[in-house]
């Protein structure tokens, strides 16, 4: 899939991405960021199984928060590496709106996948992704990412439900466009 740079998503509820570009350098391909975060706002607890974050404060301050960790706090030029594998969460604290920049290394399907769940959460009335559209997406780039917030028996149990009945129903349609999982 391919995508045409710079261009922002927006989850209407205080999270604005850019897609820099796409780069390669002796590490291999990355692709360069940028974010604003509302005051109070940031992605729930979640984890990149097979990419590096990391994000430098421009304004405003960065909290962010290691799973089984206290959280810690960035200032401008100051910055934050997630390891893959780590789940983690960021947000915007203190009365400020909070710009970084960053990357994130491998790309692989991130574009596509956090562009759907903004679009879902912007087409929300409470602010979360509908059910079917976490169970599909969580469950095809289940080897790229995973969302600690949502207890394990909901994705083992009720989210395979909830995949099949709207599979049956047809919703999955709304991800024809949707790159192959990295395996």
């Amino acid at each position: 899939m391919g995508f045409e740079y710079p261009h922002t998503i927006d989850n209407g509820r205080g999270e604005r991405l850019t897609f820099v570009a796409r780069k390669r350098d002796e590490k291999g391909e990355y692709l360069e960021v940028t974010n604003e975060v509302s005051p109070g706002s940031g992605p729930p607890m979640h984890v990149h199984y097979r990419q590096r974050e990391g994000l430098t404060v421009v304004s405003g301050r960065m909290g962010y928060q290691i799973l089984g960790q206290e959280p810690v706090f960035c200032e401008v030029g100051e910055s934050a590496e997630f390891e893959s594998g780590v789940p983690h969460r960021f947000w915007a604290e203190g009365d400020e709106t909070l710009t970084c920049k960053g990357f994130i290394r491998p790309p692989d399907s991130i574009e596509y996948f956090l562009g759907s769940i903004y679009r879902l959460v912007r087409e929300s009335k409470d602010g979360r992704p509908d059910s079917f559209g976490s169970a599909y997406l969580l469950h095809r780039y289940r080897n790229e990412f995973g969302v600690n917030d949502i207890p394990q028996f909901v994705q083992r149990l009720i989210f395979p439900v909830i995949r099949r009945i709207g599979v049956l129903r047809g919703k999955d349609r709304q991800f024809a466009d949707a790159p192959p999982p990295v395996a």
